[in-house]
């Protein structure tokens, strides 16, 4: 259920993520983010997710695999 009405991607519901829950993509910074980066890699909606992120300026948790720092860096390099 979505208790603020957002609509939300219909490719999240094949999210891997989606199956386990979210709170290994939100670690408190220094956690170890390794488990999280193997279930992203094996996700088949991967793709669309790093591109969500993008899109909308996501700065926190793991999204299509990459960390904030590395949507950042993949950012810079594509400007």
């Amino acid at each position: 259920m979505n208790p603020f009405n957002i609509e939300t991607p219909a490719w999240m519901s094949d999210a891997r993520c989606a199956e386990i829950g979210g709170e290994p993509f939100f670690e408190e910074v220094g956690a170890s983010s390794r488990q999280a980066i193997a279930i992203c890699h094996s996700c088949p909606v991967r793709e669309q997710c790093l591109q969500y992120a993008l899109d909308n300026h996501e700065a926190w948790g793991l999204w299509g695999g990459l960390l904030p720092l590395q949507r950042q860096q993949l950012k810079k390099g594509a400007a």
